[in-house]
């Protein structure tokens, strides 16, 4: 608090000494100038004397007050005796000037500085008519109504005042907003999945309070990233030992199988079964956590090229249905194009329909994720009951994307689990999970390829039963 404190504070008070530097400034700019006034001097004392002369004291007062009124200029104006013709009390500092001595008082007391920046206020003029000296004391104006506008209101004041208080409060806000701005930015990009994100935070330099949460934030960051990435080693690591382990394992099972006599063999048989379909399981759970853990780390890169989705699809819905027997399911294909043909503005080329679902993607890796999707919409959907597989092309504000929408007969997700189930080992129903032999990396594998991709998984429950998952990839267009 004590460094914010102090910015706002200093802000304040600079804000306050931008505003009379200004205001100083501008009545030295608009005061009229002192050389024009001298010139005029001559010409007010004798129109004063004449006014005086032919209306006596209530002519020169008349003519003083009309000077006042159109000029903005005090005239004090004395015959030889020193009787002010307008018979009007004189301020004393203004009978000082007249006897060419110093005032005791007005504004003629100014000391320091401000004498060089302003010019006196009076002017002293003497003038010799018929036999008399009449001396004139004139007050100069501070300006053409500088601060004080129509109806008296300080309209140049307050535009001052506005322009500088508003000046000082962006800079106070841009010092105040530019942290908090970059903070943002890094909690968005580390919650869209990138641990490298950092504030960029000075190790030294700005030590106020929003310089400190900007050194906190970066410091968390990477104690994140550094637990996640000992996860994903750690995963890594495991699934790599339990690989050997595994190996002596079958080769064990398939000794065993040679050497079991077969007076006992088929009393092993069961058995021997038994380890082999887990040993199986074991292997493709292993498979499964190296995959999750490449995906994560991003080590192998992607090996894009230009495919058909729709091909995908179709291939993936008819193996997914060949490896289904006894349930009578069946997984149909329904691909929605946008319409016959589309344009292509840009390139100004036409692209048949039967291009419009390709993709530029990693074969294996995509293929991989369609898959985990559609064999999880088989393995749950209602015995007798049809997986439908919808390939769809939409126009978005970010431009073309795919979609592809799975849809099932089985029970759904509690809506509070739809977010959950794209977790690593996350599972619903641990009995439903052990009969189907689920481990719950299926749709992990296939949230983290899609998004690899530049796209997003998403799932949801249908209104007549069932669930429904949405795969979104953007689009490309092939120009022949």
């Amino acid at each position: 608090m004590k460094s914010l404190f102090l910015k706002i504070f200093l802000s304040f008070w600079a804000a306050q000494a931008l505003f009379l530097v200004l205001a100083i400034l501008v009545t030295i700019a608009l005061r009229p100038a002192r050389h024009g006034v001298e010139s005029q001097a001559p010409q007010i004392l004798a129109e004063a004397v004449n006014a005086y002369q032919s209306g006596g004291e209530r002519g020169a007062h008349d003519y003083v007050e009309e000077l006042w009124r159109t000029q903005r200029m005090r005239a004090f104006v004395f015959d030889p005796t020193g009787h002010e013709l307008a018979g009007r009390l004189v301020p004393p500092w203004i009978e000082d000037v007249r006897q060419g001595i110093a005032p005791r008082g007005g504004p003629l007391r100014r000391r320091g500085w401000m004498d060089k920046l302003m010019p006196d206020p009076v002017l002293r003029q003497a003038l010799t008519l018929d036999g008399k000296r009449y001396t004139l004391v004139l007050e100069l104006p501070a300006g053409p109504r500088v601060f004080f506008g129509p109806h008296e209101i300080p309209g140049l004041g307050i535009t001052i005042a506005v322009i500088t208080s508003g000046l000082m409060c962006y800079l106070l806000a841009w010092s105040l907003t530019s942290p908090v701005t970059r903070l943002r930015k890094a909690a968005q990009s580390l919650a869209a999945g990138d641990l490298s994100a950092r504030t960029g935070a000075p190790a030294s330099g700005r030590r106020d309070e929003l310089a400190e949460l900007m050194r906190d934030f970066d410091r968390m960051a990477e104690r994140i990233e550094g637990l996640v990435d000992s996860q994903s080693r750690l995963l890594k690591d495991v699934s790599h030992e339990l690989r050997s382990p595994l190996a002596r394992l079958s080769v064990a099972l398939g000794l065993a199988r040679q050497k079991a006599s077969p007076e006992i063999a088929p009393e092993l048989a069961g058995s021997l079964n038994r380890i082999e379909l887990e040993a199986d399981r074991l292997n493709q759970l292993i498979q499964r956590l190296l995959t999750i853990s490449r995906l994560e780390s991003r080590t192998d890169g992607l090996r894009k090229t230009i495919l058909s989705l729709r091909e995908l699809v179709e291939q993936v819905a008819h193996d997914a249905e060949y490896e289904t027997p006894g349930r009578g399911c069946r997984v149909t294909t329904l691909a929605n194009t946008l319409s016959n043909t589309t344009t292509n503005t840009l390139a100004n080329t036409t692209v048949e329909a039967a291009d419009e679902f390709m993709v530029e993607a990693d074969p294996d890796l995509l293929r991989s994720a369609v898959e985990n999707v559609v064999r999880n919409a088989t393995r749950y959907t209602a015995e007798g009951t049809t997986v439908e597989v919808r390939l769809e092309r939409q126009r978005t504000a970010h431009g073309d994307e795919l979609v592809i929408r799975v849809l099932d007969s089985g029970p759904g997700v509690p809506e509070e689990a739809l977010e959950k189930i794209f977790e690593p080992f996350y599972r619903l129903d641990d009995a439903r999970n052990r009969q189907t032999g689920g481990a719950g990396l299926g749709l992990s594998i296939a949230d983290r390829a899609v998004r690899l991709h530049g796209g997003q998984l998403r799932a949801s429950n249908r209104n007549e039963g069932g669930l429904e998952i949405e795969i979104r990839i953007p689009a490309v267009q092939v120009i022949g």
